[in-house]
């Protein structure tokens, strides 16, 4: 007779309670039970009182070849009660996850749904991204648009003020050498004497009119009086 370990539920609709039994192999879930083992109650918020075994009882059936079923199994592995039929399901899952992982393929599901959880992450942040590009990227040919349109309403105000008069620019001569300079200072000396000897030459010239007009006078006097002296001797 095969003997299995397995759970039977007990409880009311939402308020879910289970029975640890050893039953028959052949016989249904809520069938005839061999022995109650513990239960379990997932509800129970202390973790401590959530799972109630019958420890010495527990290994007497798996001594006498009892085969738990999985959850049993990993709730024996909670209280620390060892089966080799958990040993060999973690070694067969390990060689299957490792085999379908290798084909490229998630071994559960949710493996499947993290990896699309992931996706659709990186998709929405890439798509996030291109967004921000773009909307920089118009923002700056928006900015460029506007420049290029100040810039061509300045230009015809530019060519209609009038040009500011352009003063003339001083040359700036440099520094004259000591050699021109007393040449300049001896220009500068001979310049008055030049100026008065010509004032000197004009005056004489002036005067010289008058000096030929008094002799012309002169000799003009001279025959008058001749003539007066013939005139009286006759």
């Amino acid at each position: 007779m095969a003997v299995k370990l397995r759970m039977t539920r007990i409880g009311r609709r939402h308020r879910p309670f289970f029975r640890i039994n050893a039953i028959e192999s052949r016989a249904p879930r809520d069938g005839k039970i061999l022995e109650k083992l513990g239960h379990y109650d997932p509800i129970e918020k202390d973790q401590t009182k959530q799972i109630v075994l019958n420890t010495e009882r527990v290994q007497y059936w798996l001594d006498k070849g009892a085969i738990p079923s999985d959850t049993v199994s990993q709730i024996l592995l909670r209280c620390g009660i060892k089966n080799k039929y958990a040993e060999e399901k973690t070694a067969r899952r390990a060689r299957a996850r490792t085999a379908t992982r290798a084909k490229g393929k998630f071994f559960t599901k949710a493996e499947k749904i993290a990896a699309e959880k992931a996706a659709a992450e990186a998709e929405e942040k890439a798509k996030a991204e291109e967004k921000a590009k773009a909307e920089e990227k118009a923002k700056a040919e928006e900015k460029s648009k506007v420049e290029e349109k100040a810039k061509a309403e300045e230009e015809p105000k530019a060519e209609e003020k009038p040009k500011p008069e352009e003063k003339p620019k001083v040359e700036e001569t440099p520094a004259e050498k000591p050699e021109a300079k007393a040449e300049a200072e001896t220009k500068a000396e001979e310049k008055p004497e030049a100026e008065t000897e010509t004032k000197a030459e004009e005056a004489a010239i002036k005067e010289k009119p008058e000096a030929e007009q008094q002799e012309q006078a002169t000799s003009n006097e001279q025959p008058n009086k001749e003539e007066t002296e013939a005139s009286n001797e006759d």
